[in-house]
């Protein structure tokens, strides 16, 4: 029998010799062959010591039945190809994916009782097992289970086990493949609703930067006339230089940027597991980038570490240079198996965001004593919109019961925030991001009515 990748029957496994193969017919004998052969070798012996040839045959019997069938059960060779597919390959915490699991008979032998095993990690529920009955020549059998984690991150599936036995039960055989497929385990998304945290109902939009397609107006490369273009945009000195009319590329308009920042050092957050301080911002992360790039704009990743994600196109933005759908597929693979940092301050972040330029902020910290929330207040002053979800982890871990301290250090860091221009938002314990979120647009909005610099469009 031979194990392999979808389509691609493998060989083999490297025979072990005539020693090897006998040890592992052997091992393969069940209860029932054990019990067979026990049988046969105890009548035997009562044969000889009581002189019974009667007896001697039904031991004989018994005892060269388990052998025989592990033996032509070793010596059998099925060729079965073995293909695996997930749907979906990228599921939120807490959801369903369904595996399908497809063997084909590709030999000209039909197979016999076919046992099923496909190995998955003890997190995504228990091992799954099918019995495919006689599998004819050419065919095929399909299969499918259900696999779920409430944990995010990259769980391996497989390799797929095959066990063969004899029609009598007498022994088993296990044959591998050596492919395995991986489930991503993203965090939740939350569905957010349409508020103008940034002034703008959209990535683009009239109040939106706007640039030329190439360099500038001095250094304009123009296109031919078509009609319907207007005069007004004809470009004479290269009509001049062409001998036919030329006119101006059509500006084009710049995507609104958007970073959000994730604080994930871990004196920051107390305690762990799905419903903790740490994973409740890894999925309110998760859900602020969905909706930017849902909106139009050109988003990136960025952690305490200063890493920023994709950190491809300009200034390690996403979303203009390649696919949302795909940049939100990269950003979600590095949420899910992001952890806790080893990190002390927030300064290598606020390294990353001096050098860039202005967009939206949406940082979601964790605790910040004085020093931090200093740092967390100087990113305002090159960001065109400032929004924090400020989380208190110790009311996270604390009982309902548990008295509150006297001094509440969090309240300190939440205004030090709005002093430098952030619309900071307290996290309580299962607090629903979409709710924090329209208090944010709220807060923000009574800012901008205060200064009279801000509005909505």
């Amino acid at each position: 029998m031979s194990a392999g990748a979808p389509g691609h029957p493998e060989d083999d496994p490297d025979d072990k010799g005539d020693k090897g193969g006998v040890r592992t017919a052997l091992a393969g004998l069940t209860t029932r062959g054990r019990s067979f052969l026990a049988a046969g070798v105890a009548a035997a012996i009562c044969a000889y010591v009581l002189g019974q040839s009667d007896l001697l045959r039904v031991g004989l019997l018994l005892s060269v039945l388990p052998l025989v069938c592990a033996t032509v059960l070793y010596r059998t060779r099925y060729r079965v190809a073995g293909s695996r597919r997930l749907s979906p390959a990228r599921v939120p915490a807490a959801a369903e994916a369904r595996v399908h699991l497809r063997m084909d008979n590709v030999s000209r032998l039909p197979t016999g009782l076919l046992m099923l095993q496909d190995r998955v990690p003890y997190v995504l529920g228990p091992r799954p097992r099918f019995v495919l009955d006689r599998v004819e020549a050419g065919g095929r059998r399909e299969v499918s289970y259900r696999v779920r984690s409430d944990l995010r991150g990259r769980y391996p599936l497989g390799p797929l086990q095959l066990r063969l036995t004899d029609p009598f039960g007498m022994c088993e055989l296990t044959r591998s493949f050596s492919t395995y497929d991986t489930l991503t385990v993203i965090p939740r998304v939350d569905a957010l609703p349409p508020v103008r945290l940034t002034g703008e109902a959209r990535g683009y939009g009239e109040g939106r930067n706007r640039s030329l397609a190439l360099a500038g107006e001095d250094d304009v490369i123009p296109r031919g006339y078509r009609y319907g273009d207007d005069l007004r945009r004809v470009h004479w000195r290269s009509t001049a230089r062409y001998g036919e009319l030329m006119v101006r590329r059509e500006e084009q308009p710049q995507r609104a940027r958007c970073t959000v920042l994730l604080d994930t050092r871990g004196i920051a957050y107390l305690g762990a597991g799905p419903d903790s301080a740490f994973e409740w911002a890894v999925s309110g992360a998760a859900s602020v980038l969905v909706h930017m790039l849902e909106r139009g704009f050109s988003v990136r990743l960025l952690t305490d570490t200063g890493n920023s994600v994709p950190g491809e196109g300009a200034e390690g933005f996403a979303g203009a240079s390649q696919g949302s759908a795909d940049a939100a597929g990269l950003m979600m693979d590095t949420l899910a198996v992001i952890d806790h940092s080893d990190g002390t301050d927030i300064s290598r972040a606020y390294d990353v965001l001096r050098a860039g330029g202005e967009g939206l902020l949406m940082a979601f910290f964790g605790d910040l004593d004085e020093e931090q929330a200093t740092v967390a207040a100087k990113m305002r002053q090159r960001s065109g919109g400032a929004v924090a979800f400020v989380l208190d982890s110790e009311t996270w871990v604390r009982e309902p019961h548990d008295v509150p301290g006297p001094e509440d250090p969090g309240e300190e860091s939440l205004r030090m925030l709005r002093e430098a221009g952030w619309t900071a938002v307290r996290v309580p314990r299962g607090a629903a991001l979409s709710e924090l979120w329209r208090q944010a647009d709220r807060e923000r909005s009574g800012l901008g009515a205060l200064s009279g610099g801000e509005g909505r469009s």
